[in-house]
């Protein structure tokens, strides 16, 4: 009998995902799959606030503070560390939770008594997974079926903009995850010409200097969830934006440096993927611009 399959009805579960953007956004697909799997259970993600928003509005889903007295409060009968830090494995251990789960390969595992298989085994595949079906597999170990995992669950107030546009996310992480500043701006000229407004998403501390030209929204993260939800395209750097852009099946041109598409590309919508480990310089605007044209013919060719 899986763990799933012993819990009581009603009962309470605790999800533990303090950070980042992007990985709360992939673990909605996971939570959607619990919750139809069990619909009686009362399902809470701990989370940061600053990372709350992304799940903000999803049925069935309640947040909780990011504090193992927040866990507690919750009164889980299962707590599921998707985190696996130090912070996150006290949270665990403190929660009171007769079932605790985290992943085996976590740096530390004495919090758990149910230890999550690395999911190839669990998925039986033999190849890099994507952080998406990662996550999911934590679930499945647990007793939830295994089959397709859906797009992310991301929900959003009604965009204040009209008209056509496309989002820009010239930020990242860090500055050898940014593509040059001035190749954005190169790119949203050529949207112009196709009739489409370029709007620049910035984040509350992201210097917009740069792209004064243009429209730019820079606000909180529910108001990027409105912005993203009704853009015809996504063009950005591999970055948290660029998931929730493929949260509402937005057709989007990402960029990586370093990290790997494989495990971070996005999730369940049109993409192109432009890689280029030795650094940006060398990445040009009419790379992009050619990505974003295969991108509108495959749109116009399934519409």
């Amino acid at each position: 009998m899986t763990v799933l399959e012993q819990l009581p009805e009603g009962s309470r579960v605790a999800v533990i995902r303090l950070r980042s953007l992007g990985d709360c956004v992939l673990t909605t697909p996971a939570l959607h799959l619990l919750k139809s799997f069990r619909p009686d259970l009362n399902i809470a993600v701990s989370v940061e606030g600053r990372f709350a928003p992304v799940f903000e509005g999803n049925p069935g889903i309640g947040i909780l503070p990011p504090t193992w007295r927040g866990v507690r409060g919750h009164q889980p009968v299962l707590c599921v560390n998707l985190h696996g830090g130090t912070r996150s494995q006290w949270m665990t251990a403190l929660s009171g939770a007769p079932w605790r789960a985290g992943f085996a390969h976590h740096s530390t595992t004495l919090a758990y008594n149910f230890k999550i298989a690395r999911a190839q085994r669990i998925l039986n595949v033999n190849r890099t997974v994507h952080t998406a079906e990662h996550l999911a597999s934590a679930f499945f170990a647990l007793g939830v079926p295994v089959q397709e995992i859906p797009r992310a669950q991301v929900f959003a107030t009604e965009s204040p903009l009209k008209g056509r546009y496309a989002v820009l996310h010239p930020f990242a992480s860090g500055p050898e995850k940014q593509w040059p500043h001035e190749r954005f701006c190169e790119v949203a000229r050529y949207l112009k010409l196709w009739n489409i407004n370029p709007v620049f998403l910035a984040g509350p501390l992201d210097d917009v200097t740069a792209f004064r030209a243009h429209q730019v929204v820079q606000g909180k993260l529910g108001d990027a969830k409105a912005i993203l939800s009704r853009a015809v395209a996504f063009i950005g750097n591999d970055s948290g934006p660029a998931h929730l852009a493929a949260a509402f099946g937005i057709p989007s041109v990402v960029l990586f440096s370093k990290s790997n598409p494989a495990i971070w590309g996005p999730w369940r919508t049109g993409s192109e993927i432009i890689v280029a480990p030795e650094g940006f310089q060398n990445v040009s605007v009419s790379r992009v611009i050619a990505a974003l044209e295969r991108l509108r013919m495959f749109e116009e060719a399934h519409a």
